[in-house]
């Protein structure tokens, strides 16, 4: 009879001495370890946590006496999942960390090969500019710079802006290819010259696209969500009635040209969760990263309770079951990792009690 995956084969003295002579020529037996690799369900050892933007705000501002936009290339305090510190990550395959840019300054520009998402927390008129094309930022506006794409940002603006950065850092580090490079160009200009601001709303946001329009890329062609439309879209949905048990009214920002996910690599959701609404338990392989719009409530996730404000950030590593119960109207953003999944074929989802 063979044993189950989960129970370890007896160690002996024959046993131990093997796998120290095996060891030194850098192999290690497999069926002391498949356990591990091969567990009847998901292994994650990232664990929840909220950030209660409040109580980090003031640190947060802080670190602009610490180190300017331009020295410090971006000048992010990262959200470290609790039981994954010095890996600069809040899953193992995601990316998040809060962003401060104060008025006149400028982040240089740069491209890399990780995807990338600015969520707004707090501020108005700085900008990311795309290839060029200039984003102006607002509380709730999603804006994304994909895979190798030139993005900046700057400030227009009087107060501090502050975002959430998401990015897909980890899991691309784990597969190898991370590049990056600067900005160099001919005559010295800052950023290459791109299309005047909301371009790519106007060209591609109005459930239209320019006859000719040809694509070589999974990206989103739009790449500058703003909160006001998003947040009518959902109120309009929720008068049909057709409110998911699990997550509320909840949509996807999507990529026009071919109805997927807005990023190959990255999904990006906003959810409504009307008052007097509790969500049924949910889990999922993906991981998902939350960020509060509008709202106050609480998220079980596992046994623990988190109560959150608007701007709080929390995560919900995969897995594990959680549920949100709001206090009254509610919006939460959200990225996740899923559209890989998606793509994989690994996506897998429990509704309700286990």
């Amino acid at each position: 009879m063979s044993r189950a995956l989960d129970q370890k084969p007896e160690m002996t003295n024959a046993r131990a001495d093997y796998y120290g002579r095996i060891g030194e020529h850098n192999m290690t037996p497999l069926w002391e370890v498949i356990h591990k690799l091969l567990a009847k369900e998901p292994v994650t050892q990232a664990t929840p946590h909220i950030w209660k933007y409040d109580e980090i705000r003031e640190l947060l501002l802080e670190s602009a006496d610490v180190i300017s936009a331009a020295e410090a290339e971006r000048r992010v305090l990262v959200l470290e999942n609790p039981t994954l510190r010095d890996q600069s990550c809040i899953t193992e395959a995601l990316y998040a960390g809060l962003q401060l840019i104060m008025p006149g300054e400028i982040a240089p520009t740069h491209r890399h090969s990780p995807a990338a998402l600015r969520f707004i927390i707090e501020g108005s008129r700085a900008f990311t500019a795309i290839n060029g094309e200039k984003a102006y930022m607002e509380p709730g506006d999603l804006i994304l710079t994909p895979s190798w794409v030139w993005h900046d940002h700057g400030h227009d603006g009087t107060e501090p802006v502050v975002w959430l950065d998401g990015l897909d850092i980890p899991m691309i580090r784990h597969m190898g290819p991370v590049f990056a490079e600067p900005y160099s160009g001919d005559s010295g200009e800052f950023h290459p010259e791109g299309n005047p601001s909301g371009d790519n709303q106007s060209r591609y946001g109005a459930n239209m696209l320019p006859v000719g329009a040809k694509f070589d890329t999974d990206n989103s062609p739009v790449f500058h969500y703003p909160y006001p439309k998003t947040r009518a879209a959902l109120v309009e949905l929720a008068k049909s009635g057709h409110t998911d048990a699990c997550h509320g009214i909840k949509m996807e920002y999507i990529n026009p040209a071919n109805g997927g996910p807005a990023m190959p690599t990255l999904g990006t959701f906003m959810q409504y969760l009307p008052d007097g609404f509790k969500t049924e338990t949910y889990r999922s392989t993906a991981a998902w990263v939350y960020s509060v719009v509008e709202g106050t409530g609480r998220t079980m996730i596992g046994d623990q309770v988190f109560n959150w404000s608007p701007r709080d950030n929390f995560v919900v590593p995969a897995w594990y079951p959680h549920h949100h119960e709001p206090d009254g109207d509610a919006f939460l953003f959200s990225f996740s990792d899923k559209p890989v999944h998606d793509k994989l074929g690994w996506f897998r989802e429990a509704r309700g009690a286990a």
